[in-house]
């Protein structure tokens, strides 16, 4: 049996193969503890073979190979040591281990053999791995208060519970972190140190752990890191901004907003300076000007924040200037209307007229007599030459001034109509 071992391990280390070839997938597998692990194997050959044999062969670094099983043709003949642990199926040289453990990790080498008109041999070498799965892992940082920017060092940890062969890789919104002045990592790489934190160093954070078997990622975790502020500036919902210079129409109220890049936000401040005096108005980040409360029509104003945690602070300044621009509109505004106005006008003062003429026209003297005349007397109705007989002698008969009575009006313009016969007969025509 010894001396099969050592045979078949010569074949082995000759490599004599000439005219069988056997293949395996990988040569190196990776298996989890307490499951089985396939080992699969394939041979061919083109010449006739009247027997086949299968030898398995286990070793460790730095020992000499063990006899695991064997077969010839379809007959297994098991090392009686592992004979429930390792199964082949021959003519099939693929190996099937289950469970397998830890001492299980090591190099299995098959070899085949093929009787014919001579022996052929070929082996192949596979290296199997032993792990167990990792588990999630939990970040932790320190401080976990959070650190002061360029003042506060932060320390990311990543702790796995299970898993064997770990591999660490820290990720920042999903892309990997390397080393450079801020960021060093500890020798396993388990650890992330941040020295000295930045406002850049904010963001999302996860630790993946690995190993050949499986992988795992953690919660994602935002450290705490105070900076600011930065970017002051002021900002208004009405009037005019030119550089620092807020340009008001009078009678308005403008609002205005004071705003930084900070964490903590920050505390603000408004200071007003007049007549080279200065004193705070308001705390809070909005400010309401009411134009016509403002005594001068240029005041200047401050705008302060301040981080109560990095202690730092900035402001800003502005000058608000009251105008007349409002009321210059409002003259404009009713030089545009002045057309239109001047047309409803005109149009009111010719329809007024015309009024006036139709009731001047409709209710003179003379009209109202020639009514009177129409609507009393039927014979002037018959003949219209009275009108031009009786026009006249009527208006001179009758004028105010004379103070005729209805009665003589009537007499008088009975007499006129009793010589119209007459003057009839002295015109036939």
């Amino acid at each position: 049996f010894t001396l099969l071992i050592f045979t078949t391990f010569l074949s082995f280390a000759t490599g004599a193969c000439s005219g069988l070839k056997v293949t395996v997938p990988s040569h190196t597998v990776h298996g989890i503890r307490g499951q089985a692990l396939y080992l699969p194997v394939h041979y061919g050959f083109h010449t006739p073979a009247s027997d086949i044999q299968i030898i398995w062969l286990f070793e460790r670094p730095h020992t000499m190979p063990k006899y695991l099983l064997g077969s010839v043709n379809k007959s297994v003949v098991p090392d009686l040591e592992y004979q429930h642990k390792f199964t082949m199926m021959p003519p099939n040289a693929s190996l099937l281990i289950n469970p397998l453990q830890f001492p299980d990790e090591g190099n299995y080498i098959v070899k085949v053999n093929i009787q014919g008109n001579g022996t052929l041999s070929a082996s192949q070498k596979i290296q199997v791995t032993v792990d167990d799965p990792v588990t999630k892992p939990v970040v932790q940082i320190h401080p976990p208060s959070g650190a002061v920017e360029y003042v506060g060092n932060m320390t990311l940890t990543c702790q796995v519970e299970g898993g064997t062969r770990l591999a660490y890789q820290w990720l920042k919104h999903g892309r990997p972190v390397h080393t450079s002045s801020t960021y060093f990592f500890s020798p396993q790489n388990n650890t992330l140190h941040i020295a000295p934190v930045t406002k850049e160093d904010i963001g999302n954070y996860s630790c993946l752990a690995k190993n050949p078997v499986s992988e795992m990622e953690s919660d994602i975790i935002m450290p705490i890191i105070y900076y600011g502020p930065y970017g002051l500036q002021v900002n208004s919902d009405k009037g005019l901004k030119v550089g620092e210079v807020f340009t008001v129409d009078l009678g308005e109220a403008i609002l205005f907003d004071c705003s930084a890049d900070s964490y903590p936000p920050n505390t603000y401040s408004w200071i007003r300076r007049t007549d080279n005096t200065t004193y705070i108005i308001k705390h809070g980040p909005r400010l309401e000007v009411a134009s016509e409360k403002v005594a001068q029509k240029t005041t200047d104003y401050v705008c302060c924040a301040y981080n109560n945690i990095t202690g730092r602070q900035d402001e800003t300044r502005f000058t608000v200037i009251i105008t007349s621009v409002g009321l210059e509109k409002l003259a404009q505004k009713g030089k545009s209307l002045s057309p239109l106005a001047s047309i409803t006008g005109i149009s009111l003062f010719l329809i007024v007229s015309m009024c006036l003429t139709f009731l001047w026209k409709k209710y003179q003297p003379y009209k109202v007599l020639k009514q009177k005349l129409e609507g009393s007397f039927f014979p002037y109705m018959l003949f219209p030459q009275l009108l031009s007989l009786t026009k006249i002698p009527i208006f001179r008969s009758v004028p105010a001034s004379d103070g005729v009575s209805g009665q003589d009006l009537h007499s008088t313009i009975y007499e006129v109509i009793q010589h119209i016969p007459a003057q009839q007969q002295d015109h036939p025509e």
